[in-house]
């Protein structure tokens, strides 16, 4: 349904878009050098519903505007450790970002019933 005073038209195969998300796709595209660390940096219009590199993707994910977001090579392993492209690096908490707040992994979260600290003694 088109909103009132926004022209549709069409974009690709069978795409039909409006100048609200021409606007949203230019807004993510100015991102794709520079993308944001904070998850409240991050758009939270319509822009949030778009993809870097726009929805087709005609590139790899090291080639486009998805590189500036890591290596796609960095595996993280069980037992702590992170290969990156096979082979183990000395130091793993290089390739770790900070914990989500209040995620699992937050040592400031709150311990959820029936989890305990594994740190306390006599566990």
């Amino acid at each position: 349904m088109e909103e009132a005073g926004e022209e549709q038209r069409e974009e690709g195969p069978g795409r039909v878009t409006n100048e609200a998300d021409k606007r949203a796709e230019e807004k993510v595209a100015a991102l794709e050098d520079d993308p944001p660390k904070d998850l409240e940096d991050w758009p939270d219009d319509e822009a949030k519903y778009k993809t870097f590199g726009g929805a087709e993707g005609d590139t790899g994910y090291d080639e486009g505007p998805t590189a500036n977001l890591g290596a796609s090579n960095v595996r993280h392993h069980e037992d702590g450790s992170v290969t990156v492209d096979g082979e183990k690096v000395d130091n793993p908490d290089d390739y770790k970002g900070d914990p989500i707040p209040g995620g699992p992994t937050d040592p400031n979260s709150p311990k959820l019933s029936g989890e305990q600290d594994l740190t306390e003694e006599g566990v």
